[in-house]
């Protein structure tokens, strides 16, 4: 059976109201998806021929809604349907606000560890590069490979910087003859 009514009180944003039937009694509800796919909002005080239904919660709704001060007027089925867009399902964000951030991420990334290889090469560089000492008139490499043939720290860390073969440097630390000469922290 078809009732006549208006349109009493509707929620835009949340697509739903509640429509008076006109010859009186309780507000029946009516959801944004059964108006008609014309593309025209749903206005207050507009009149509709609706039957009712009774949903598994027992309360009423409204179905086959026919708008009564709306041209019946078919639209081509090839043309898309121009709903509001606060109807449609919310989408998450769009493949460029998922993109971008990635991208700026591994630039970051990719240029952090660039600077770090640009400051770490020359200091690699410079740890596997021994150190040659300008050789000394005062030294020269003359076959002397023991402390004990030694006759100071200096001359101790020359012949180990410097000499092939050399037997000074017990625990591999760079400092020549630790028990003889090199002994102080302060000792050259």
């Amino acid at each position: 059976m078809r009732i006549e009514g208006t349109l009493s009180k509707w929620n835009d944003d949340r697509g739903f109201g509640f429509i008076t039937p006109t010859q009186g009694g309780q507000e029946i509800f009516v959801h944004i998806s059964i108006f008609p796919k014309d593309g025209v909002r749903p206005t207050l005080g507009e009149k509709f021929t609706f039957e009712i239904e009774t949903d598994n919660n027992g309360k009423k709704r409204a179905k086959n809604l026919l708008c009564t001060d709306r041209p019946t007027v078919k639209r081509p089925t090839s043309a898309p349907s121009r709903r509001p867009t606060s109807y449609h399902r919310k989408e998450g964000p769009g493949f460029f606000a998922r993109v971008i951030p990635l991208l700026i991420v591994v630039g970051l990334v990719v240029y952090g560890y660039g600077e770090y290889s640009r400051r770490a090469a020359p200091l690699a560089a410079n740890a596997a590069k021994p150190e040659i000492q300008e050789t000394s008139p005062a030294y020269r490499c003359d076959g002397r490979t023991y402390c004990s043939q030694m006759t100071s720290c200096a001359e101790a860390t020359f012949f180990l910087r410097n000499c092939p073969s050399v037997q000074m440097d017990g625990n591999n630390d760079g400092v020549p003859c630790e028990q003889q000469w090199c002994t102080s922290p302060f000792a050259k």
